[in-house]
């Protein structure tokens, strides 16, 4: 498959890419992430519930995000961009596809540096630094929440991720379970009569179709030999 500059390649990213930069995810520990249950921190009944450790959480989320680094998997998605054109489509609430340079970038589930309205979503702030905290409100008076999507609330972006991935002339599925919905439907709705990649050291599930080519390996190593031998 050389030589194909006018391919449309979109890559769907999951915890996988950032676990090599040191990022944890939840399902490391059987549904705790990092002495958390996700279900205390990543809901809406969650954050009615107990707000402040619902920042908590996410501001030590932010302030290991700070300390990481993109790997790099994420820099040579980024340099791909020289000879294809890259859709990235994560499900990961971190900036570091961001930070490598990718600049056609879609975030299923929010992003942890930025901030929203808690009565208004359209209304989305930066965070400067890695703390957000009671009382910091938006223009309307309400609190600020993290800007991301918690288990039983809709992925805004879910329409523009299915355009992209029915667009796509190839689809590479890195480090992600395909388990966690609607994301993982992502996979099932590309035309399997294109080539799938899919990058994990772990069994997924998917149908073994003839177009479908599976690098059993940790996100850096497995795209450095999806470029080497494929691209």
């Amino acid at each position: 498959m050389k030589g194909m500059a006018s391919k449309k390649l979109v890559f769907l990213t999951g915890s996988g890419i950032s676990a090599e930069s040191g990022l944890k995810t939840f399902r490391d520990a059987d549904g705790l992430w990092e002495g958390y249950n996700v279900y205390d921190v990543a809901t809406p009944e969650a954050w009615e519930r107990d707000p402040a450790m619902v920042l908590e959480f996410y501001n030590l989320r932010r302030k290991g995000l700070l300390a990481a680094q993109p790997n790099e998997a994420h820099l040579a998605l980024a340099r791909l961009e020289e000879k294809y054109g890259v859709s990235i489509v994560t499900q990961n609430i971190d900036d570091l596809h961001e930070r490598a340079g990718s600049s056609k970038i879609v975030h299923l589930h929010g992003e942890l540096r930025k901030a929203r309205s808690s009565v208004d979503s359209s209304l989305v702030y930066p965070i400067a630094g890695w703390e957000l905290n009671l009382g910091q409100k938006c223009e309307l008076g309400s609190q600020l929440r993290p800007d991301v999507v918690w288990f039983g609330e809709a992925v805004p972006l879910m329409d523009l991720a299915e355009e992209l991935v029915q667009a796509a002339d190839i689809l590479v599925v890195i480090g992600t379970s395909l388990q966690v919905r609607p994301a993982a439907n992502l996979a099932h709705i590309f035309d399997r009569q294109k080539p799938l990649f899919v990058i994990d050291p772990g069994e997924l599930p998917l149908a073994r179709a003839p177009n479908t080519t599976f690098i059993k390996e940790k996100a850096v190593s497995g795209v450095a030999k999806l470029i080497e031998k494929y691209l």
